[in-house]
C-alpha cells in the first residue's frame, strides 16, 4: 500500500480541496501520512494569491523534493492555485517535480499518480469549473469544528484580485447540497459549521437568489450544530434581510469577517470594490445595533497604486475610530493579469511600513478590547491542550480558529475535553489572547 502525505496552504476554501483529493485517495487504496519521509508521494496543493503566499508554495515544493533522496524517494506532485497560475514555470524552474496539477483535474488525482508511479512526467489542467466543490471529503480539523465551503470562484473583480483568473467565476451549491453535507458533518461530531467562499454573501447569485438566508435557516435547524460562523462577507452586499437571517438563527455566532480592504472612496474605486465609504459605515453601525458586542473582523490593504498620504491617514483614523474587534492589514501585492498590476506601483518599503503602521494602531485597540473582557464570564469550545503550560487552548464565539485569538484556560481539578463547551471567566489579557478559569456550571 502506497502512501501519500498532503500538505495544504493558504486558505479554509483550499483545504476543503485537499479533503477531498485525500477522500479520493484513501477510497483508491492509498495510505495517508504525515510523516515527509515514509511517503511514496507527495501532493503539495498550493496558495497562489499574493507573493508571500507564492514564496510559502515555492518553499513547500522544494522541501518536497529534498526527500527524494531519502528511502521512499516520493513523488512530488503541486496542484492548487500555483499549479493553475504557474503551470508553465513551475515545469520549468523546478523540473524535479513529478506531476503539475489544475484545479480542473483534482478529480483526476488517482490516475495521475498511477501515472507518476509509472514514471511518467504528468500536465494535467482542464476547465475551472471541473472542480467539484460538492464530492465526499475526509475531515482535517479537529473533529469538532470543520469548514463548508458554499462556493466557487468570484464575480466581484476587485482590480487587484486574481481568484477570478485561478478559480473562475461564482458558483455555488444548491442548498440541499450543502444541507447534505453540513448533517453528515454534524453526524461525524461536528458542533461548529465555518462558512467560506470568496463571498457568501453573493452565496446563490448565480442560481438567480441570494440564498444565504434560506441557508442560514436550514443549517440553524441541524440537530448536533451549536454554533455557525460565517467568513468573508462583502459589505455591499450586507442587507437588512441578512442582518435578521443572523439575528433569528439563534447557532449563527456574533461574529462577522467583513473585508473591506480600505475605506477611501477613490481607493475603493480604483480597485473597483462595489461600495463606498459610506456602505461600509452603514453596514458596520447595522450590524453593531442588531448585534450589541458582535464581533467584527476586517482585512485591509495598504500602499495600492495611487494611495496618497492624505487616503492613508484617513485610513488610519477609521481603525482607529471604528475599533473593530480583530484586523489584518496586508500591504498591496501586484498580481500579473489583473488590472491594478498595470497602474504605477507604489515602493515595497512604503507600501510594508504603512501596513505595520495600521497594525500597531490595531495592537493598541485590540489590547484595549481585551483588557476590558476581564472579570467577564463567557462560553467557550476546547480545541485541545498546549503541552508546553499545561492550559487548555480554548475559543469564544469571538474567534475563528487559526485567525483569531485563544482563550487559555485553567482546569487543574476537571480536565477538559477536545470539542468540549464549558464556561470560563476572563482573569487576566495581552494584547491578543485571554487567560481564564473554568467556572462550574449547576
Amino acid at each position: 500500500m502506497k502512501k501519500i502525505a498532503i500538505i495544504s496552504l493558504g486558505c479554509p476554501k483550499n483545504q476543503v480541496d485537499a479533503d477531498m483529493l485525500c477522500h479520493r485517495l484513501m477510497a483508491a487504496g492509498y495510505e495517508t501520512t504525515a510523516a515527509l519521509e515514509e511517503a511514496n508521494a507527495i501532493i503539495v496543493n498550493t496558495c497562489g494569491f499574493i507573493e508571500s503566499a507564492k514564496q510559502e508554495a515555492i518553499e513547500n515544493i522544494l522541501e518536497a523534493t529534498t526527500y527524494k533522496s531519502g528511502e521512499a524517494k516520493p513523488r512530488v506532485v503541486v496542484t492548487g492555485c500555483l499549479a493553475e497560475r504557474y503551470r508553465e514555470e513551475i515545469q520549468k524552474e523546478i523540473p524535479e517535480v513529478d506531476a503539475t496539477v489544475g484545479i480542473g483535474c483534482n478529480g483526476d488525482i488517482v490516475e495521475i499518480l498511477n501515472r507518476v508511479f509509472a514514471d511518467e512526467k504528468v500536465e494535467a489542467f482542464g476547465p475551472k469549473d471541473a472542480l467539484s466543490i460538492e464530492e465526499k471529503r475526509i475531515i482535517s480539523t479537529p473533529r469538532h469544528y470543520a469548514y463548508l465551503k458554499i462556493a466557487e470562484g468570484c464575480d466581484n473583480r476587485c482590480t487587484y484580485c486574481a481568484i477570478p483568473l485561478i478559480r473562475g467565476p461564482l458558483r455555488s451549491r444548491s442548498i440541499e447540497s450543502v444541507l447534505t453535507e453540513a448533517r453528515w458533518l454534524a453526524s461525524e461530531g461536528v458542533k461548529e459549521l465555518i462558512l467560506v467562499a470568496q463571498d457568501v454573501t453573493a452565496y446563490g447569485d448565480d442560481l438567480g437568489k441570494n440564498g444565504i438566508n434560506e441557508l442560514l435557516a436550514g443549517l440553524n435547524a441541524i440537530e448536533g450544530i451549536e454554533w455557525i460562523r460565517l467568513l468573508y462577507a462583502y459589505p455591499e452586499r450586507v442587507s437588512d434581510e441578512f442582518i435578521d437571517a443572523m439575528v433569528q438563527n439563534n447557532k449563527v455566532v456574533p461574529y462577522l469577517d467583513l473585508p473591506i480592504q480600505h475605506i477611501n472612496d477613490e481607493v475603493l474605486r480604483r480597485m473597483n470594490r462595489k461600495g463606498t465609504r459610506e456602505t461600509v459605515i452603514s453596514a458596520i453601525n447595522r450590524l453593531r445595533a442588531a448585534m450589541p458586542g458582535m464581533t467584527l473582523r476586517t482585512t485591509l490593504i495598504t500602499g495600492f497604486p495611487g494611495e496618497t498620504e492624505e487616503q492613508f491617514i484617513e485610513l488610519c483614523e477609521f481603525v482607529k475610530a471604528t475599533e473593530f474587534d480583530r484586523l489584518g492589514c496586508f500591504a498591496y501585492s501586484e498580481e500579473e493579469g489583473t488590472p491594478a498590476a498595470k497602474l504605477e506601483q507604489m515602493p515595497n518599503e512604503l507600501r510594508e511600513s504603512r501596513a505595520e503602521q495600521v497594525m500597531e494602531i490595531q495592537a493598541k485597540v485590540m489590547a484595549k478590547k481585551q483588557a476590558e473582557k476581564l472579570g467577564q464570564t463567557q462560553r467557550v469550545i476546547c480545541d485541545g491542550m498546549d503541552e508546553e503550560t499545561g492550559l487548555y487552548l480554548c475559543r469564544s464565539a469571538a474567534d475563528a480558529p487559526e485567525i483569531d485569538a485563544v482563550t487559555y484556560v485553567r482546569s487543574d481539578a476537571v480536565p477538559i475535553a477536545e470539542g468540549e463547551f464549558l464556561t470560563v471567566k476572563i482573569i487576566d489579557s495581552d494584547v491578543f489572547d485571554l487567560y481564564a478559569e473554568r467556572v462550574e456550571e449547576n
